[in-house]
């Protein structure tokens, strides 16, 4: 009977720890976690420290000789270095070691590769993918076909490489089409959303804080949500009915994470862009993980090189169900923080409360007394805001509500020659 089963790759993992970085243990640990996701089992791990990484080979000579005689002790299949190789590295490596040679940019494709199921994610994903062959189709000389002598080749003819990039270009061109078209639709459907006067909230966070899960339970969404680095890769968008009674649109966003490589964030970028447009963002973080403040460092870097400012910001600190000991944690860039576990629904609650706080922040108070011919008034009152109080008189109907800024107009009774009160 023919075994058909995939066999396991077997990989080294190899970083170099430059001078003043101390954080290259940590990014190992997460390759490790990644090479796992993506199918491969981690056999052992090589650090070089240096000045600078190497611009030919990646790591020094000496430790090219360590690592290949690592590869044959552990029996390993290949390695995957901690950083992007460029071109010169990649094929350098290859002819020292003669195995298979990986980058954290390719197996980062690899599992996006994976996980994107809708025809969006395909696009973007297959787009990243292209952008980093491109720049690697020059070195392998020995794979490329080259022209023989003979009837029926002269001329000008095209080597394999001249066409494979010639071809890859194309797609490239082609993919960039079909994503701006993916782009107008999504403007499209920002413009609606405005329309309706329903407000956004983006979740942002690290790959794995739990903002899928925070999803599902806050809507009941059912999207998958695993322990895993990045279980779900296309954004989900579905609406939460706050205690209040207003809606709210939450929008699942990519999970970052660190040296997350530009090819993604070019082809993710209209995905991304959904928290520029949100009227606020929530940032999930993971308490139970100990290297929480450096991953909540590269969500606000990110956020920063999408052009994300000046949205309020509610940090919400997952995960609570996993630690034992309270201790004592702060996001000095946050306008709210809490506690959760998305996990177990605890002080879901509270979380609720603070959007609702955030909400009002963004709205006008109104006092005033609508005639019963107006009532229609107070339905878009109670559709788009927060109606704290109603009562039935004699002259009308008596409210107290918070509405959104841009909707104050048609709630206002500007018409009977009132001023309007707190206009922005």
């Amino acid at each position: 009977m023919i075994n058909l089963e995939q066999e396991t790759e077997r990989v080294i993992l190899v970083g170099v720890s430059v001078l003043n970085q101390d954080d290259t243990l940590k990014s190992l640990e997460e390759l490790r976690d990644l090479a796992d996701t993506a199918g491969a089992r981690t056999v052992g791990t090589l650090v070089q420290n240096r000045e600078q990484i190497h611009p030919g080979t990646y790591i020094g000579k000496g430790k090219i000789r360590e690592l290949k005689d690592l590869l044959w002790e552990l029996e390993a299949t290949g390695i995957i270095c901690d950083d992007e190789l460029s071109p010169v590295q990649m094929k350098n490596l290859q002819d020292e070691l003669d195995t298979k040679v990986m980058d954290r940019t390719l197996i980062i494709l690899d599992i996006f590769a994976a996980r994107a199921s809708t025809s969006e994610g395909k696009l973007q994903v297959e787009l990243a993918q292209l952008k980093y062959r491109q720049t690697r189709l020059t070195g392998f000389g020995t794979a490329m076909s080259r022209l023989g002598g003979g009837i029926g080749t002269r001329g000008p003819g095209e080597k394999k490489l001249e066409m494979d990039r010639r071809l890859i270009k194309s797609r490239i061109a082609q993919l960039n089409r079909e994503l701006k078209d993916v782009k107008r639709h999504r403007e499209v459907t920002r413009e609606l959303r405005s329309r309706n006067h329903v407000p956004v909230a983006a979740i942002v966070g690290y790959t794995n804080a739990g903002k899928s899960t925070l999803l599902n339970t806050l809507t009941g969404a059912e999207i998958l949500a695993e322990d895993k680095l990045f279980a779900t890769l296309d954004p989900t968008t579905r609406e939460l009915k706050l205690p209040s009674g207003q809606s709210l649109l939450l929008t699942d966003t990519v999970g970052f994470i660190r040296k997350l490589p530009h090819h993604l964030i070019e082809a993710f970028r209209s995905t991304l862009e959904e928290a520029r447009y949100a009227d606020m963002i929530l940032h999930v973080a993971d308490v139970s993980n100990s290297q929480m403040d450096e991953q909540m460092y590269i969500v606000y870097e990110t956020l920063k090189d999408l052009g994300v400012a000046d949205k309020p910001i509610i940090t919400i600190f997952n995960k609570q169900d996993k630690i034992e000991d309270e201790k004592i944690i702060r996001d000095f860039q946050a306008d709210y923080t809490v506690r959760i576990s998305a996990k177990t629904g605890e002080n879901i609650p509270e979380l609720l409360k603070t959007i609702e706080a955030v909400l009002r922040e963004q709205k006008v108070f109104i006092e005033e007394i609508y005639p019963y011919q107006e009532a229609g008034k107070i339905q878009t009152i109670r559709k788009y805001g927060e109606l704290l109080e109603e009562e039935y008189r004699e002259d009308g109907i008596f409210i107290r509500a918070y509405v959104p800024a841009r909707i104050y107009g048609k709630c206002s009774r500007v018409l009977r020659g009132d001023s309007p009160k707190n206009l922005r």
